[in-house]
């Protein structure tokens, strides 16, 4: 073995220490160096990324949990990705996305992928809980940022069906540095949360939008799971905008079942609920125990937020049919499996989730949190979150 992969994943890690430990980085390479035998110098280098994780996401999950103040809460919470991060639902979130991150290197490592995807799920893990910590730092936006931002989103997924990187018939990925991602399963929970905390026209033309692009591409995974969490909010929630989005969430679905998809299943990545048990029985287990830790920011932010149990529910939906899908055809395990893009896509989400104890002021007339208000045949389509 090279001794430069080991270096560089000393590096990585000294790089995703937080500040105050940025000396720890120091001794990390230069412990490194000192190792004579490749092999050695490898285990090394895995405790410090290991270890580097770990720290990094206790420092970030302390600044959010810091900032979680009834002072921090917005005068009038209309959806926004930047309202601050929110109570316990999103840092129990953070700690299972962590869990199933770390079950999954369980059962990569009994597999024997290479090492280069243990740096790649950690990076994610730690990038996506830095987004985290970064939109509750930023400042609370106006109604115009709040139907842009699912608007973007959107057409990035139509872009992406058009002009991404095709294989096998379906075009899902783009390049970034070099390193591929899937912009479906980062962006469709982001844009099923956003309609169900406020399901204004943007939002609704938004999920219309993803609906044709998740067709286009094709990719039957996050169109099923725009369908679960549209279609879930349809019965909860019933209303003109929720009709309009379950109805174009539906469409897009039948298309991309219509549409062939040769995609081939992809080692470490696709259909690993199976070939994770042929494995080993406890690596199996890993994998299962890891998917399943995705929905329990559902079920606590049912008992700790129920004006706004159906935005949690929306949540579960999209992540239970996104494992649905992994374990019926050739699409990514999420968070257990390699692939940075569903780790990220992931915590978007919890960023995404509302804070549960909203004051006041975040009701509307009605007294009824905005995530649940009435959207029955008053809710037209304007653009005004």
């Amino acid at each position: 073995m090279s001794r430069r992969m080991p270096a560089s994943i000393v590096r990585l890690a000294a790089a995703l220490l937080p500040a105050p430990l940025r000396d720890w980085g120091k001794a990390m390479r230069a412990e490194e160096e000192s190792i004579e035998t490749s092999s050695a110098a490898f285990r090394f280098a895995l405790g410090c990324l290991g270890c580097a994780i770990r720290e990094a996401a206790a420092f970030h999950a302390a600044r959010i949990g810091a900032r979680d103040t009834p002072q921090s809460e917005p005068e009038d919470e209309a959806m926004s990705m930047t309202d601050g991060t929110g109570l316990r639902p999103r840092l129990v979130g953070l700690a299972c996305a962590a869990g199933a991150v770390g079950l999954g290197f369980a059962y990569l490592a009994a597999a024997g992928a290479p090492p280069i995807y243990f740096v790649m799920n950690g990076a994610a893990l730690v990038l996506g809980i830095a987004l985290v910590a970064a939109l509750g730092a930023m400042p609370r936006t106006g109604r115009l940022v709040h139907g842009i931002v699912p608007l973007a989103l959107a057409f990035a997924l139509l872009a992406t069906a058009l002009w991404g990187i095709a294989a096998d018939g379906a075009a899902r990925w783009v390049s970034i540095g070099g390193v591929a991602l899937q912009p479906s399963l980062m962006f469709v929970p982001v844009l099923a949360l956003r309609f169900a905390r406020a399901p204004d026209g943007a939002a609704t033309v938004a999920v219309v939008i993803a609906a044709c692009a998740l067709a286009l591409q094709p990719d039957r995974a996050m169109a099923g799971a725009l369908l679960a969490g549209t279609g879930l909010l349809v019965l909860m929630r019933p209303g003109l905008n929720m009709g309009a989005a379950f109805v174009a969430a539906l469409a897009g679905f039948a298309v991309a079942l219509w549409r062939t998809d040769a995609s081939p299943a992809m080692p470490y990545v696709d259909q690993i609920f199976f070939s994770s048990f042929a494995v080993h029985p406890l690596a199996g287990m890993a994998v299962l125990a890891g998917s399943l830790l995705l929905v329990v920011p559902t079920l606590v932010g049912a008992v700790r937020d129920p004006a706004r149990r159906s935005t949690y529910a929306v949540f579960g939906a999209v992540w239970l049919a996104s494992i649905t899908a992994a374990a019926l055809g050739n699409y990514p395990t999420p968070l257990v499996g390699y692939g940075g893009s569903a780790i990220i896509g992931y915590l978007l989400g919890l960023a995404a989730l509302p804070r549960p104890g909203a004051s006041p002021a975040a009701a509307d007339a009605t007294g009824r949190p905005q995530d649940e208000r009435d959207t029955g045949p008053r809710g037209d389509l304007s653009f005004s979150a």
